[in-house]
């Protein structure tokens, strides 16, 4: 490229957000209103369906997942955990070992129950098969779980595995997603990544068939804790 032309490509740009700046300055001279509408967090519509309260919320939330190809298992308290994740294993036939997140919600587990299984903390490998990590939260609307990435929550387990099994507490449920956000501002400092996760990883690329797994994980399964609500 020469540089006239350059110059004149250049040009044309810094014209067109001249324009811009004058617009906005005529529509709001204190060039305040950015600021207030992001201190604002206005909300879209909110669906009826999400206004049946909780026990209509988790109803929804298993319906949108299984869905969208994810599976649920309802268990009455976080100490059937361990127990559950070494039947899901053996169901499908994978090796008894996990990279888990070094999450205490999930650590303090009574693993010591499943002497088989053999559980690794830290961040997702290239070799491991499965997953397992807890959610910041859930969104009945669409069966989505709302992953905030901490030290103790590395986002590679939400990608990497073939399989995703992921542990949420029915008090994390939300009806929608301005509900999510609301709970993540509140808890003081955004994350350095927020994943959203609606069923296993699919896509249609390729001569428009769908194929699980193209992305991340194959297989999605929310274990769902009753009590702690």
């Amino acid at each position: 490229m020469s540089a006239n032309a350059r110059d004149a490509i250049l040009a044309e740009v810094r014209k067109s957000l001249a324009g811009r700046r004058r617009a906005n300055h005529s529509t709001d001279p204190s060039g305040d209103a950015p600021a207030a509408r992001l201190e604002g967090h206005a909300r879209n519509l909110i669906p009826d369906r999400t206004a049946g309260g909780r026990a209509a919320n988790v109803a929804l939330f298993i319906k949108m997942i299984e869905g969208v190809s994810g599976t649920v298992e309802r268990v009455a308290s976080a100490s059937e955990v361990p127990k559950v994740v070494a039947g899901y294993l053996a169901r499908h036939n994978l090796p008894p070992k996990l990279a888990m997140a070094p999450d205490s919600r999930l650590t303090s587990l009574p693993w010591a129950a499943q002497p088989l299984l053999e559980i690794r903390q830290g961040a997702a490998r290239e070799s491991d098969q499965v997953a397992l990590t807890g959610t910041f939260a859930a969104v009945a609307e669409t069966g989505t779980l709302m992953m905030a990435s901490f030290a103790d929550r590395p986002n590679t387990l939400n990608f990497l595995p073939d399989n995703h099994v992921v542990v949420v507490a029915v008090k994390d449920l939300v009806g929608t997603y301005e509900d999510a956000w609301d709970r993540l501002r509140a808890a003081g400092g955004l994350p350095r990544t927020t994943t959203f996760i609606t069923g296993p990883s699919r896509t249609s690329d390729i001569e428009l068939v769908p194929t699980l797994g193209a992305h991340g994980p194959r297989r999605l399964h929310v274990i769902l804790i009753e009590d702690a609500g």
